[in-house]
Order: C-alpha cells, then structure tokens, then sequence
C-alpha cells in the first residue's frame, strides 16, 4: 500500500474516522482515500479553524483528532490551534507536508511556501517528528499517538516530506492499540485501599470535577462513584458539562455559594481530571484555606510528574481516570455513604439562587442587559444539546445566569483564546453526526475571529444556532479601560463600527438569520432558527454599559490570575 493508506489505516486501528483541513498536492491523495474509506472529511476556510475543530472532536469522543496543514502557509494558520489544543491537554495530531528533503536542504533564497516547519512548532507539541523513509510509518504515527494520550494529553506534530508520501510499503495489517501502548492503566491496590479507607470515613467528602471527566467520556462510572460517596460536585470553571443524573447537586466552584460551603466544610476533596489550576486556586488558597489542616486529598492523575506539584496530596491514584474510577465504585459498592444533612440544603439553595437570578436580571431594557440574554438564551437550549461558550464578558455573564445544565460544554478556559467558540461547535456536531442540536453563545468579537465557518455549518447542513450578544466593542477590554481610567477616559481599540448587521452577514452564508433587541423575542428566535433546517445566527443588541460594567462574580474571577495580583 501507499504510505497515506496506510496513514489511515494506524488511524482507524484508533477508531479516528474525522480528518479537518485544507487539502493541498501533498494530501489529495490522503484526502480522497478518506472519503472512499467512510471517513469524514471537513475542509473548513482557515487551517486554524480547522485545528480547533479537530479539537472539537477529541473532546466528544475521548479519542484523538487529526488535522493537516498545507506546507508553509497552512502550518503557520495551524500554530494558533496547536498552542491551543497544547495549553487545553487536547491531543490533537497535526501532520504537515513539507518539500522534497532534496529541496529542503538546499543553500538557497526564495524558495516557494517553504520554512523550516519542526524548529517553529516543537516547543508547543509533546512530540514533533518527521517520516524520512517510507518504513518509517508505522513507528512515527504510533509514536505520536502513544505520545498525545499518555502522562498529560497533548498534540503532536509529524510531517514528511513531498516524495514520502506516495511511496509503497509491504507491511502486515495495523494491530489495535493495547498492542503498541498503555491502555487503561490502572491504579494499585494499596492507593486504591488507602483512598477507599480516607472515603468510608469522612465526614464531608466532595467530588471537584474538571475538564478531564468529560474528554474522557467518564460520566457514568463518576455518576455511580458521586452517588456512592453521597457527595456534592464542584465543577472546575473548565468542566463544567454536567454529569447526567448529578444536575442537582452540581455546582460551580467559586460562582455558587452551595459550592463554597461545600469546599469550605470539606474534611475530604477527591479530584478527577482537573490540574487543580489557578482558577480553582491551586487546591490550597482562598476558599480552600479553611479547613486545609483537616482535609484530606485523593487526586486521580494520569501524569504521575503531576502529583504534588500544584499542592500535596495525600493519595495519588496514577493512571487512566476511565479505569481508576470503575476501581474505586466497584470497592465502594458494598459500602455506599449515607448523605449528609447539608447536601439536601446545598442543593435547594442551589436551585434556588438559579430561580432568583432568571427573575432578578435585568429585563425591559432595549437594547437587552446581557444577564437577561443569558437567562432567556439558555432557557430555549435543548435539552439534548452541545453547548459552546465564547467571548470574554458574555462567558463572564454565562457562569452566573446560565439557566441551562448541558452534559457537554466546549469552551476554551486555559489558553483564554477568543475564536474557539464557532469550529468548537462545528468539530462537536461533526463528531455527532450531526444528531445534536448545538447553541453557541457568543460575544461579537469573538464571533468574528472565525465567521468564515458558517459557511462550513451550512455546508455540512448542522443544526447550530448561534447566539451573539452585539455591543459593537471588546466588551471586556472597555471593562477594564474604566476601571483602569476611569469613566470618560479614552477607550482606544476597544470600538468597532455599529454598522455591521451579524444577522444579515449570517444570511449572506447561507444561515438563517434574526435581529432581537428585546427579551421576550429572544426565545422564540431561538427556536425559529432550529426549525428553519439551517444553522442560525441570532443578533441580539446589548446594551454596552452593564455589557462593559455590570459582569457578575468578577471579583471572583480575577483572582484566577497571579493568584490574585491583577
């Protein structure tokens, strides 16, 4: 077979079916034999898109993504999506064309769509690597995948060279991917004995939830440990997809006066598929500093270089959080916990403050206060569907008046890059077929970094509806101008112009286009758009003083950075 068949082949061993990319002379023959082979192929506008849509996908399917980049060019819109899916723990697998090595080491100047591609992207991949000889296929390829999903997930980069790529190889059928690396690592007995003994006998244990359990795809057997353990979840601001079946006693560290107490009471933390980072302050400041003498600490981490760094912990559980806890609720299971009486009271009070924030935002104002487009946006979210976040003061408002408790949320915390929202949503629906409904509630700015890829949704005919908070600035930024300066200061870079109609930008591309600036149309908008049969683009006016001035929790949020410097 030819080197890019075969490619494919180590890939689908993986179960990978996805390819994101602009296909160029170095890949038509990947591409076309993908598409023969059942494979969906996405060509998307920009190659950064198209990294993050393959990043979409890891996190829906717990496998990993691949990506191409044309040589050149295609490679230098690909960095932003690599630094991103890098920071994320995404493992997203970049493969890169390059010349023909004869060209390539040539003394020359001028050379077409040419740079040396692997000094450029090495410090932001776990492993860059390229495929000099045809023979060299198979160990490169399962090199980058044993690579992308051990220790801490990330992306990788392997290239070849022009010529590479067509030639034969004789190699027998690829084997499945226990044959060549760790699968489902396990923890030993004597951790799992000593955290199931610190369980049986704490008094107020938590579960503290990140992004790790939903790329995982671990929902279920936490489900069964949360219901075991009879404790509350605190979501980490990255993971925050609900687990179906713990909606109620779900909540977000920091944003939930349920969730502080629960962390401040603690006398127990075991934390699942989160680097305990700053947004959850280490794990050992603010609302973690009471009750630390007493609190025990169990951390399921895959990297084992992870443990202790960020705070110490008490009982390391190594290995694949998907194998780590079906140990732990299969100890447990004859010896399930018995609720504490604070639960029951977090949870009411919970629903409680959800119920008073939709009847307390601001409503009746035109153009619409944020919180209030939050509330009626999120209250027309389907049930069964995809959640994408985007922007900097709309994500700000999301985390407090979100009415909605999707199962799975993509959105961008560690790397904070604004334009993920839109291929995100598309990489997701790609990865469902299509078969979801998808909301992306986004801010403006944000939402045009990647406009382009409306035409990809139309295209691919997927049943996305994006909500776009409209205040004609960098929302955040203006913020941040005033209260730096003061009110009336200069606000330089923060303006664009207030001529531009998203709704009729959307429709040019093929959407279903609207224009709302009053609450009570923002709903039946909504739901206009989903039954349109196209992807939709909802413009809703905002009003850009309580957009710039009025962000709930942000004094909370702030202390995410510099450990609360800034």
């Amino acid at each position: 077979m030819k080197v890019y068949e075969r490619i494919l082949e180590l890939f689908e061993a993986e179960g990978i079916n996805t390819l994101f990319g602009i296909p160029d002379p170095n890949f038509v023959h990947l591409f076309h034999l993908a598409e023969e082979r059942g494979w969906n192929v996405v060509a998307p506008h920009h190659e950064e898109s198209a990294g993050m849509m393959a990043e979409g996908v890891a996190r829906m399917t717990g496998k990993p993504a691949v990506c191409i980049g044309t040589l050149g060019p295609g490679l230098a819109n690909l960095s932003g999506a690599i630094m991103c899916a890098k920071v994320e723990n995404s493992p997203v697998i970049f493969l890169g064309g390059q010349r023909a090595r004869i060209t390539e080491q040539r003394v020359r100047r001028g050379r077409i769509q040419f740079v040396q591609q692997a000094p450029l992207i090495e410090n932001a991949v776990k492993y860059s690597a390229s495929i000099e000889y045809a023979d060299q296929t198979d160990e490169i390829i399962r090199e980058g995948l044993r690579k992308a999903v051990s220790g801490t997930p990330g992306p990788v980069y392997i290239e070849y060279p022009q010529h590479v790529i067509l030639e034969e190889l004789d190699v027998p059928p690829a084997v499945s991917p226990h044959r060549y690396r760790l699968v489902g690592q396990t923890a030993g007995p004597d951790a799992v004995s000593a955290a199931v003994a610190a369980i049986r006998t704490a008094e107020q244990p938590i579960l503290l939830i990140g992004h790790g359990v939903h790329t995982a795809r671990a929902g279920e057997s936490v489900k069964e440990l949360a219901e075991l353990m009879a404790a509350p979840v605190i979501q980490t601001s990255g993971g925050t997809s609900y687990i179906a079946g713990l909606e109620d006693r779900t909540f977000p560290y920091g944003f939930s006066p349920s969730a502080v107490e629960a962390v401040v009471q603690s006398d127990l933390c075991l934390a699942i598929g989160t680097e305990l980072g700053e947004p959850v302050h280490f794990g050992r400041g603010r609302h973690w500093v009471a009750g630390e003498e007493n609190r025990t600490w169990i951390l399921v981490e895959q990297d084992p270089a992870a443990i202790g760094v960020n705070r110490p912990i008490d009982v390391p559980l190594v290995g694949d959080l998907r194998a780590i806890v079906p140990q732990l609720v299969e100890a447990l299971r004859d010896t399930p916990r018995t609720a504490s009486p604070e639960l029951a009271q977090w949870i009411e009070r919970d629903a409680a403050r959800l119920a008073e924030l939709a009847e307390t935002a601001p409503s009746g104002m035109s153009p619409v206060h944020p919180a209030r487009m939050i509330v009626e946006a999120t209250k027309a979210f389907p049930a069964d569907g995809i959640m994408a976040r985007d922007g900097g003061a709309t994500t700000i408002f999301g985390w407090t008046y979100s009415q909605a408790k999707p199962h799975d949320v993509m959105w961008n915390q560690n790397f904070g890059h604004l334009g993920t929202g839109l291929p995100y949503a598309i990489g997701a629906s790609v990865a469902e077929g299509g078969n979801r409904p998808v909301m992306l509630v986004t801010g403006d700015s944000s939402f045009q970094f990647q406009i382009a890829e409306l035409e990809t949704a139309v295209r691919l005919n997927l049943p996305l509806v994006c909500v776009v908070g409209v205040d004609y600035a960098w929302g955040l930024e203006v913020g941040v101008y005033k209260r730096t300066f003061g009110h009336g200061s200069r606000e330089t870079g923060v303006h664009w112009g207030t001529g531009t109609r998203l709704d009729k930008v959307a429709e040019g591309f093929g959407c279903h286009g609207e224009y709302v600036e009053r609450d009570e149309d923002i709903a039946p908008a909504i739901k206009r758009a989903y039954a349109s049969g196209k992807p939709g683009v909802i413009h809703v006016a905002v009003d850009p003083k309580a957009n710039s001035e009025e962000m709930p929790s942000y004094d909370e949020f702030r202390t995410w950075y510099a450990e609360g410097q800034q």
